[in-house]
């Protein structure tokens, strides 16, 4: 039987999830449809800046990493072609705050507590199905509902249709004009018991082959992914055994020799696996009576791990421009749309900080180009200077600095200042 509510949330992942849970806390009532509540499996969404962290306290679902034997994430440390180190971590923005924390985890139980969370609330509806249709109004075009089922459908319809289905958004080319773009995948093992220098930080090793990222998941377990071009696959014949030989012999040797033991068995024993390393530019969307969100809207290189902190404050900031003070009803399509016209110029300020940091380090770290090598050592010598030089920079990719211009700004301290340090000058 079909049913009417505020809003259906096509998705139950981060972004959906938070979003119910945000327009609910309003008194709107909320349909959330995902294609399967079992638990995911996923090798990535495993690392939640502290920006995203705050986000999720703000929502009122800071629980949510609670229980789930997730691990705190206080900083970084950065392995450079074996030959050099720096380590860098998370400054409060003023004396008077705390510490900012990630938290890094198995991404199925985050989601499963995520889920749990939301079936508890009072105007929160979570169903089970598959969405195989946006259904729209014959004269206007405007998405009313969504119908589910294959043989028997049903249509939910809500003032507005929430699109929050992730990176393989089956209706983002309905609405938005670009497609997601890969030209890597990240290859991923999970360590068991890894010697790992620092309790909470992560790791990034680059300068020897592909960038990789390590961080725990949990007291045990520790997650390796490693970026593997497309094209070095293809030439592989897009053999995953052969993907196996190449770690062995390329990717081995390059992680630092503490760790490497733990990759030789996870290599040997578990299966690896891989994920496109997918990005997509933003996109106002025009269409009356639908919102797009998460993954589904905006990726980027997942090295920096800002998604799931990206996805969280654009709930935070779409929730508040659409509060029934300034929305009192979501089926005034007018009103709706003007607050997306904001809500796409607004979001760039942390935005546009984590996905230029994002695609900017990416491209650094895979270089191979000799102009480009110096400025990996650069990189490095810069955050070994000290605080005053990498608070700002790690602050913008928590999430918990928004400033694209300062990101500039340290971008460029960084290249000028490549050549007189590895040279010697400085």
């Amino acid at each position: 039987m079909a049913s009417k509510c505020d809003a259906v949330i096509v998705g139950a992942g981060i972004a959906g999830c938070a979003l119910a849970k945000a327009l609910a806390n309003q008194g709107r009532r909320v349909l959330v449809v995902e294609r399967s509540l079992k638990e995911p499996n996923r090798i990535v969404g495993e690392l939640l800046q502290p920006g995203g962290v705050a986000a999720l306290e703000k929502l009122g679902l800071g629980d949510c990493v609670e229980d789930i034997d997730a691990v705190p994430v206080t900083g970084y440390h950065m392995f450079w072609k074996g030959q050099d180190e720096a380590s860098f971590w998370f400054c409060p923005p003023s004396p008077q705050e705390t510490k900012p924390s990630g938290k890094s985890f198995h991404h199925g139980r985050f989601v499963n507590k995520l889920r749990q969370r939301i079936s508890k609330e009072e105007n929160i509806t979570v169903v089970e199905a598959t969405v195989v249709e946006i259904a729209r109004d014959e004269k206007s075009g405007a998405a009313i509902g969504v119908t589910c089922g294959d043989e028997k459908r049903t249509t939910h319809y809500g003032d507005v249709v929430v699109l929050a289905d992730g990176a393989t958004s089956n209706f983002r080319s309905q609405f938005l004009p670009y497609a997601p773009r890969a030209q890597s995948r990240f290859w991923g093992l999970e360590l068991i018991d890894a010697d790992l220098p620092y309790y909470g930080y992560a790791y990034g090793v680059i300068g020897s082959g592909p960038p990789m990222l390590i961080y725990q998941i949990g007291q045990h377990e520790t997650r390796i992914l490693i970026d593997v071009l497309d094209g070095t696959y293809e030439s592989m014949g897009s053999n995953p055994q052969a993907m196996r030989t190449h770690m062995a012999e390329q990717v081995l040797p390059a992680i630092p020799q503490r760790i490497q033991r733990s990759f030789a068995n996870a290599l040997r024993e578990s299966r690896l696996r891989s994920v496109p390393n997918r990005w997509i530019p933003s996109s106002r969307n025009l269409a009356p009576g639908l919102l797009v969100l998460g993954d589904a809207l905006n990726m980027r290189h997942p090295l920096t791990g800002g998604g799931m902190t990206v996805a969280l404050k654009d709930v935070i900031l779409l929730a508040d421009l659409l509060k029934p003070t300034d929305v009192a009803s979501l089926a005034n399509s007018d009103a709706v749309l003007a607050k997306m016209a904001t809500f796409h110029w607004r979001r760039k300020r942390y935005a546009a900080s984590l996905n230029i940091l994002a695609q900017a380090l990416y491209l650094l770290f895979v270089a191979e180009d000799s102009r480009l090598r110096i400025m990996q050592r650069g990189f490095i010598r810069y955050i070994q200077q000290g605080e005053d030089n990498f608070a700002e920079p790690v602050g913008i990719m928590g999430g918990y600095v928004e400033s694209p211009v300062r990101l500039f700004y340290h971008f460029v301290r960084i290249a000028l200042g490549a050549p007189a340090v590895v040279y010697g000058v400085l």
